[in-house]
């Protein structure tokens, strides 16, 4: 193919989330023509900011691993890596406020040391876990370590009933296991896929000392994932259209594509659907896909979101996780945010089924109470704001059997290409994941369009 011919080429990208984001630019990079198409008014997906009279506030609290080659490429190409910086060495304060002494602080840290030992340190000292639980821990992390994530037989089976089967305790599941798992996954190990389990504690634990080092935005998402995105893809010279809605999604004549939007037909040779797997259904042509309503079997959980704003300063540290109530991850969002008085915190609440709905006034009446166990400086002080974010689809659920209910980015229909979270990454609904789906719909297009190209991921090439 000359180079005449590929600059004639021409992609639309429906959804301007990561995946769609990370596509586009793929494809621009590798010369061809990209249109992206996004109903919201902005970009980034489900990990964006909005503001609240003089707040700018995250939708939720988004962090990623060392472990997350993609999203780190993604932040070096849009100039955003080091408005968020990873931890030097992955630290996790721990509070476990229902024991009989009172509470207690402990800590998920690593060492230097090579994969396990480097974390055998912190887990000899864990106070949450006894001496007996504690060793059960390192002989399951063995076991684990042996597993091969992508065998479909763990896919079929629940995180719970593997760690029963390798003498975890439920306090141990409830104080480490669910501790991690809740939070990368959105799902407790009941409701979750051990194969999607064994990839992200045998990536994060067991592939290298610091892969599980912790990394978040310390600034507004939407600075990531919405402006810099758009000065990037402006960059490549992709137009992108937001606000507004795909029609339909059709095939044309010779093998090309109409993608029809309000008041225009886009032509394409490709086209990458990165929406939501029920979009996805609704835009499929018929036999894109072997029965197209799987996609509609892939199930989706909640995440909430908890913002309270104090008068004062009531967490010296960025954030931390707890135990013994119904608080899981607490984030200090105050310079991100731009509040210049006070202290503004976020909880994140994943697994949130039983709470998704639950009324403002409800939800404020049993953190705040909460927050006062954890933070003894809360106690005096005077809630300036309290308000919640709901995700009711945050992603998609990791529940056994999703593997094989998970499509790849190839199609039936040449040029037709599946990007998202919930298409077949092998990781569970992240960004992480989110940025792969979007190599891999990228890579098959150009593949298709005899376009030569590198995997950006070196291991993944």
């Amino acid at each position: 193919m000359t180079d005449e011919d590929m600059r004639s080429r021409h992609a639309v990208v429906i959804g301007g989330g990561l995946a769609g984001i990370t596509a586009a630019l793929q494809l621009a990079d590798a010369g061809v023509g990209v249109t992206l198409v996004e109903g919201r008014p902005r970009l980034g997906g489900l990990a964006f900011s909005f503001q609240r009279g003089a707040l700018t506030v995250d939708n939720g609290q988004h962090v990623y691993l060392r472990c997350c080659t993609a999203y780190r490429w993604f932040l070096d190409r849009v100039d955003g890596a080091a408005l968020a910086p990873l931890q030097e060495r992955l630290d996790v304060p721990v509070l476990d406020v229902a024991r009989a002494g009172g509470p207690r602080l402990g800590r998920l840290r690593r060492t230097a040391l090579p994969v396990p030992l480097h974390l055998a340190a912190s887990l000899a000292t864990y106070p949450h876990l006894s001496l007996a639980e504690r060793a059960s821990v390192g002989r399951a992390a063995l076991a684990l370590g042996r597993l091969d994530p992508a065998d479909p037989a763990l896919d079929g089976i629940d995180f719970a009933t593997w760690l029963g089967r390798h003498g975890q305790s439920q306090r141990t599941i409830e104080a480490l296991w669910d501790l991690v798992g809740v939070a990368t996954l959105n799902a407790t190990a009941p409701h979750a896929s051990m194969g999607l389990a064994a990839m992200v504690f045998k990536t994060g634990l067991l592939s290298e000392p610091g892969a599980a080092d912790i990394g978040w935005a310390r600034v507004p998402l939407g600075d990531l994932h919405d402006t810099l995105a758009r000065k990037a893809l402006d960059s490549a010279g992709v137009r992108t259209e937001l606000s507004t809605r795909v029609r339909s999604v059709s095939r044309a004549d010779h093998g090309r594509w109409h993608v029809d939007i309000a008041g225009e037909r886009l032509e394409a040779d490709a086209v990458v659907l990165a929406v939501a797997q029920r979009e996805a259904h609704d835009l499929l042509p018929e036999g894109a896909v072997e029965d197209p309503d799987r996609l509609l079997d892939i199930g989706t959980a909640p995440i909430l979101n908890i913002h309270v704003v104090y008068d004062r300063k009531v967490l010296r540290r960025p954030f931390f996780t707890a135990l013994g109530t119904p608080v899981q991850w607490v984030f200090d969002r105050t310079e991100a945010s731009g509040l210049t008085e006070g202290q503004y915190l976020a909880l994140s609440q994943s697994a949130a089924q039983d709470e998704i709905d639950t009324p403002v006034a409800e939800l404020r009446a049993r953190y705040l109470p909460e927050l006062e166990r954890l933070l003894p400086a809360a106690r005096g002080a005077q809630v300036r704001d309290f308000f919640v974010t709901r995700e009711r689809t945050a992603t998609f659920a990791p529940s056994p059997g999703v593997g094989r209910l998970r499509p790849g980015a190839r199609t039936r229909a040449p040029g037709l290409y599946l990007a998202g979270a919930w298409t077949a990454t092998g990781w569970p609904a992240t960004m992480e994941g989110a940025v792969r789906s979007g190599f891999s719909a990228a890579g098959a297009a150009l593949s298709a369009l005899g376009r030569s190209h590198e995997h950006p991921l070196k291991e993944a090439a």
